[in-house]
Order: C-alpha cells, then structure tokens, then sequence
C-alpha cells in the first residue's frame, strides 16, 4: 500500500475521505515489438477533501493498489525507474480534466512482479457549488524511456465526492441535483484557446496560459526541486498542430564548463480530455560553450501533436529530461496544470488510447510501454530496455539540471 494524502489549499476544506474502485483495464505496449496488448484490472483509492467551497483550489491523490499488468518476465526494473501519469474526471457540479503525475519512485521490481506506482497527485480549482464526484481514467506508465498505455474499458465509478458550498459571492445552484456542466470553461488551468469559441475566421495559433510547474529533478548524483513556469502554445497545420513549450523562469547555472552541441533537452506533453498519451517536444543543444557559472539557455521545445480523437483535448506539461556530458537528469512535475485546450479532429495513427506515439516530429516517440503478455517474442523489448536503461539509468552524472528558460542559482 502506498501513503497517499489530501490538502486543500485553504483552510475551508472538510476532512479528506478516501475511496476505492477497480475497473477493467487495457494497456497497449510499445509498438512494433510483437507484444500484444494486456487486459487487466486496475484498482485505484483516491484522496480529496470531503467538504470545500466554491474558489478553493483543492489537492487530489490517486494511490494504485494495483496496476492492471506485471513487469513482464524479460529485465528487472531498477529502483527508481518507474513513473505514472494519468487523467482524473471531475462531473457533476462542474466538468474538468484533472492531469495526474507522479514521481519515478519504486522499489526494485523482479521480473513477473507486479507493478509498483507511485501515487499520483493532481489540483482541482471548484468553481461551482453542489456535488464534485472524482473518477479515475486513462494512465500512462513510463519505464526504460517507453511508455504502456492503459486506459478503462468499461465505465468506472466514482471514486471520491467533494461537497462544493457557495463562497464569498458565488450563490448555491437553484436545482438540488446539480449536473454535469457542459462548458469547458470549469476546467482547471485551462485557457479560452481561440478554437474553444472560433469567431469570424478559423484560428491558426492558440495561445496556452502560463502554468506554475513544482519539479523534482533527479540525476545520479542527488535531487533537487523548483518551480517553473510553462507554457504550450499550438499553431494549426493540415490535421495536426505544430507545438512550442516555453519555460519561463531561471533557476540555475551550470557547475561545470559544458561545450557546445552537448546540451539535449525534451518534454513529454502529456495529453488529456477526449485524446490520451503523451507528445514529445524538444529543443536543439546549445550552439556556443557555456562557461562554469554561466546561466543554461533552454530553448523553446517544440514537437507536432496529431489528434487521435474529435472533441475537446488538452495539453498539460509533463517530464522534463536534459541529457549532457554523457548523463540523464529527469525532472518530475509533483502537480501540473492544463496550459492549453483544443478543439481537436481525430487523425490516422493519431494518440488516442496509446496505439500511436502522436508525437513530435523528429522526436523519440512516446507510445508504447512494459507489460504482462506472456509472449515469447521478447528481443526487440529486451534489447530496448537494455539499452534506455543503461542510457537512462547507469549514467554518472557530473550536474544536476532544474527546468528554466534559464538555469540560475
């Protein structure tokens, strides 16, 4: 069992109640490997405030008591090598997609062990009075660098409910029964992107808001944490989008002198509402030397996001990963944010329900993951997971990066 807690950001939260369901699960390994996809249960306890009023922004937990698939019988996972990510539904008094991150944390798993999840932590800002009830969906476990896809495939019940009172000039709903909201507008951290109320002509940019992202990076040599502001635009291109991540604050310098062309940062946006998985972006390494002491620029990080499903998607910034000098820091969102809403048109071999990477063009794509299948096809994975984790993992790293647009002290 994993610990796993509630807060609200406030004071006006009730105790936190906790529940759990299980639901019917199919995870979709990494393509192209000859593994076929794994059908589970996934059992899920989630954490939020019993009572909270309309304002407060409240902190929701996701605990796995148990992922739907093992760790195949092919490598050992190391400690530490293993994160989740997912998507919360919020209904009822208002209608939200909450993203869900947790840190790569765990144990050592053997080959044929279940799975061991970190919990999962969310925000949820209440913007209506009446019942908020807390749904677990889809989720993403990211392992080796591959990601398994694993989404429900059967409706799943509500695992917690907030009762929303009116605060300081909101007023109750005038109905007992409050229903689902069908504006996107009640979403947390979104922004009215121009394609969620087009007028006049059809938009070709979307601007995201600017989102406050805490961090826990993690490198060979230790952890450290911080905070950044990020921000994911789109512009309209054909089906799909070409997209442009921002970091907006500093906050560190580099402890070594690093030369130039070694420098190599990536992001995995990760994807919510009606479209699922994640889209890699990232940035060219650096052109000039960066002296010892010097700030680090991180460039703008950009990829192409190609829809895998119609309806209203949205885009929230994941794990960050900076490779230099030989090594791999992974930075860890401890809670993220919506920064961008898009109405979306599904694509071929777009990223709904994990078949496809979706991901950037140029980039590693991102689909895909370990599981249980029992297939005895099993090099390809094997030689995968080899290699990203020794890549990945067995790296000694000489510096610990944060995320920053620069990276000050």
């Amino acid at each position: 069992m994993f610990a796993g807690t509630a807060a609200l950001l406030g004071v006006t939260a009730g105790p936190a109640q906790a529940a759990e369901v299980s639901y019917a699960t199919k995870c979709v390994p990494p393509p192209g490997v000859g593994l076929p996809d794994v059908n589970g249960t996934t059992k899920v306890e989630i954490t939020a405030p019993a009572t909270a009023k309309v304002g407060d922004t409240v902190d929701v937990v996701w605990k796995f008591t148990q992922a739907a698939s093992k760790n195949p019988d092919i490598v050992d996972l190391p400690a530490n090598s293993v994160q989740p990510s997912g998507t919360l539904k919020a209904a009822g008094a208002q209608s939200a997609d909450v993203a869900m991150s947790g840190p790569r944390q765990n144990p050592a798993i053997p080959k044929g062990a279940a799975m061991v999840l970190s919990d999962m932590k969310g925000t949820l800002k209440l913007t209506a009075a009446g019942q908020v009830t807390l749904t677990p969906d889809a989720y993403v476990v990211n392992a080796l660098s591959t990601d398994t896809k694993c989404a429900p495939t059967e409706a799943v019940q509500p695992a917690a409910t907030i009762n929303v009172t009116a605060g300081e000039g909101s007023s109750e709903p005038s109905s007992a029964s409050p229903s689902p909201s069908p504006s996107p507008s009640t979403s947390p951290g979104t922004s009215p992107s121009p394609s969620s109320s087009p007028s006049g002509d059809t938009p070709t940019d979307f601007t995201g808001k600017v989102v406050d992202v805490p961090y826990t990076c993690q490198s060979p040599i230790g952890e450290k944490k911080a905070t950044s502001p990020v921000q994911i635009d789109a512009t309209k291109n054909g089906g799909g989008y070409d997209l442009t991540v921002q970091f907006k604050k500093s906050v560190m310098d580099s402890p070594v002198a690093i030369p130039a062309d070694s420098v190599k940062p990536s992001m995995r946006v990760v994807l919510g509402g009606s479209d699922r998985g994640s889209v890699t972006v990232t940035g060219p390494t650096n052109a000039s030397p960066i002296a010892q002491g010097a700030p680090i620029e991180i460039p703008d990080l950009t990829g192409t996001y190609k829809p895998g499903a119609t309806g209203e998607s949205t885009l929230s910034p994941g794990v960050l990963i900076v490779e230099a000098l030989g090594t791999t820091t992974t930075c860890t969102p401890d809670s993220t944010s919506v920064s961008l809403t898009l109405d979306t048109e599904e694509q071929a071999s777009g990223a709904s329900g994990g078949s496809a990477s979706g991901g950037a063009s140029g980039s590693t794509p991102t689909s895909g993951g370990l599981a249980e299948t029992g297939a005895g096809d099993h090099g390809t994975l094997k030689a995968l997971g080899l290699v990203a984790g020794t890549a990945v993992l067995l790296g000694a790293a000489v510096f610990t990066f944060l995320p920053g647009r620069r990276w000050l002290r």
